[in-house]
Formats: C-alpha cells, structure tokens, sequence
C-alpha cells in the first residue's frame, strides 16, 4: 500500500523544535514605587520597568528606555536580563542593531548555566538568528542545555545525530537523546521522543530492530495524542507486526489521528471505508476522508477521490471533477492519477475539459491564499 510508503518517510521530515518565549514578570506596583526600587538597585524592579516601557503599560512607549532599565538589571548579572537585553540588539529595538552585542549578552545569559538561555543560544547559532549561523555553536549549547535535562535541546541534538544534520550520523547516540526526553514524563516533549524511538526499533536505527519495542514506544506516545505516533500503532495493527492483525484497531488510531486533522489518518481512514476493512465498506464515509486529506493537499487522497467520482461511488458520477482532482494529484507527480487523466480526457468533451482545469485552478489558488 503506497500510504505506507509516504507514512514512513515522515520520521525523517520534522523540522527542529523552537522554543517558546517565557512570560516575563509585571508586579502590581505603583509606577513611582517601582520607580523608586529600581533607581535602588532592585533587578525584579528593573526588569519591570523595562517591560512597561517596552509595552506602553501605564508609562508611555519608549524602547530605548527599556533598554536603559533592562541593561542596568543585565549589569547586575541577572541571565533573563541580560538574554532580553540581546533580544533588544538583535531586534534594533531601543538601539542600533548589532549582532555582535545581542551575540555577547545571549553568552553571559547561557555562561551563567541557565539551560533555557543555552538552548535558546544554540537554536540561534543553528538557525543564524541574530547571530551568525555556527553549526559547531550550535551543538555545543545544545549539549550544555541537554545535559542538565533540557528536553527541547536533548530532542534536537537527538534529531541532529538521527538525520547527520551539523554532527556526524549517530543513530545510537540519536537514540540516548531521545530516550532521556521521553522518559521525562508529563514533559510536552515526551512523546515527541517516544514516536522517536519507535522509529529506532521499527528500522533498527541505533538499537536492534524489533517490532514489539517499537509498538510500545508508538502506544506511550499515541495515547498521549501523539497523531504521527496514532498513525504507526494503526500501521502496526493493519500489517499485524508485533500484535495480532485486527483491522477495527487500526481504524481506531487512524480514526484518532484523522479527527486531529492528520492528512495521511484522513486518506487510510478513507481507504479503510472504501475497502470495508475494520469498518463496513460504506462510500460516502470514504469520500469524507478522502475530501478531507485532499482538500490539504495530499496527492494521493486527491487521486482516490478522483476515482471516486469518477466511478461514481458516494457522490454522483462527475468525470469532470474526476478529471480535476487527478489534475491536482498530477502535478503533485502522483503516477496513478497521470494515467487517470490520460483516459478520461479521451471522454470528457471540451467543455467537461475546460470545466475540471478551471476547477484546479481556483483550487490551487485557494490554496496558495
């Protein structure tokens, strides 16, 4: 089944995780006693006056006066203070934009050992934000922020070593990455790391290969909502690897992961109904899902729904919407949807043909929106 082809090669497709911005602090004081305790020395006190005057919070706007009152907390070598003051050079706000300065502040906040600042410094290095782009800088902070326990860093320096993306491939060490994350339980990262090491097992990528690890680590991560993870263990149900084949199961972790809006859920679950496996066969629920994962774009659900129109299986028999859907499916190189359109324009009259390539065409335009 070509799904599970194009399913497969999701593992190696995730992008490097970013991190979220922490909230910063906003006291309930009087301007004038906040005033007061910064002009004392008083870091808490700094940064929130640098923070109301950077949003206008009951002071007027003014950067470069957020800039004056978080560089004075920086000074007194408070890391948040000093991670923000780099913001502030790397964005130009409140003062000339300067990569070397934001550079030299995002140092002294990782130096001090805060591992949120370290893997914040490392996705700066690795993605050439506000500094220039180091891939050796970037591992480095990485593995200072992984080694405390960072869970974003410990993914990344995982997927790093899995895909030999500025490391040399190391499938092992990918997978004491991931494992140390996914054992951090209720930690949003961790069945991110699961379906990793899922991965690991399935293709024996670091530890023997073995089918039984895999579901296990597939299951953690699916019942945490994990939808990539909901789509393996279904895959896992489907082929019968490891657990006795049952069809009803896999249709309920597809089922799972296609009401996340998963496009790859969407086309199996369409498939599955099409076929009656797990499901009685029913049409028009296969052309729901099938509607679903096309109208995102995936080429293969757009070429099972041309088929469905155009043999007029739960939903009315239309060869120029067939027509359009294996256009779409076409361009994106789907070959069964090629020879489609081959056979159809052969029925279709000129207007049916003009009709289906209009169709397409405001499709992809949407689309693009």
């Amino acid at each position: 089944m070509r799904i599970l082809a194009h399913l497969l090669a999701l593992a190696a497709s995730v992008p490097l995780l970013a991190e979220d911005p922490k909230p910063k602090p906003d006291p309930k004081e009087t301007i004038a006693a906040l005033m007061e305790k910064a002009k004392q020395g008083d870091v808490v006190a700094q940064k929130s006056l640098s923070f109301k005057y950077k949003w206008g919070l009951g002071v007027p706007l003014d950067a470069a006066e957020a800039v004056r009152w978080l560089r004075k907390a920086a000074e007194q070598g408070d890391a948040d203070a000093q991670h923000d003051l780099g913001n502030m050079y790397a964005n130009g706000q409140g003062v000339p934009k300067d990569d070397a300065e934001a550079v030299k502040w995002f140092r002294k906040a990782a130096d001090q050992g805060n591992a949120d600042w370290q893997s914040d410094l490392a996705h700066r290095y690795a993605n050439g934000r506000g500094v220039p782009k180091d891939d050796a800088e970037a591992v480095k902070w990485f593995r200072k922020a992984a080694e405390q326990g960072d869970s974003n860093a410990q993914v990344n320096l995982g997927l790093m070593f899995k895909r030999g993306e500025r490391v040399a491939r190391d499938y092992a060490e990918a997978i004491a990455w991931f494992r140390k994350a996914a054992d951090r339980d209720g930690d949003l990262l961790q069945s991110y790391a699961q379906i990793q090491l899922g991965y690991g097992y399935l293709f024996g990528q670091g530890v023997p290969k073995d089918a039984a690890e895999a579901v296990k680590w597939f299951r953690k991560a699916a019942e945490q909502g994990d939808s990539n993870a909901q789509v393996q263990l279904g895959l896992m149900y489907f082929n019968g690897r490891s657990v006795p084949k049952d069809d009803a199961e896999a249709v309920k972790w597809f089922r799972k992961a296609a009401e996340q809006g998963h496009a790859d859920a969407q086309c199996t679950l369409g498939f599955m109904y099409a076929n009656g496996q797990g499901v009685p066969k029913d049409d028009a629920e296969a052309v729901k899902w099938y509607r679903k994962a096309a109208d995102q774009g995936l080429a293969e659900a757009q070429h099972n729904l041309g088929v469905m129109y155009a043999k007029g299986l739960g939903v009315p028999k239309d060869d120029a919407e067939a027509y359009k859907w294996w256009l779409l499916a076409g361009a994106q190189g789907e070959e069964q949807a090629r020879k489609g359109i081959d056979a159809i324009e052969k029925l279709l009259n000129p207007a049916q043909r003009a009709e289906g390539q209009r169709m397409a065409r405001e499709f992809k335009a949407k689309a693009a929106e």
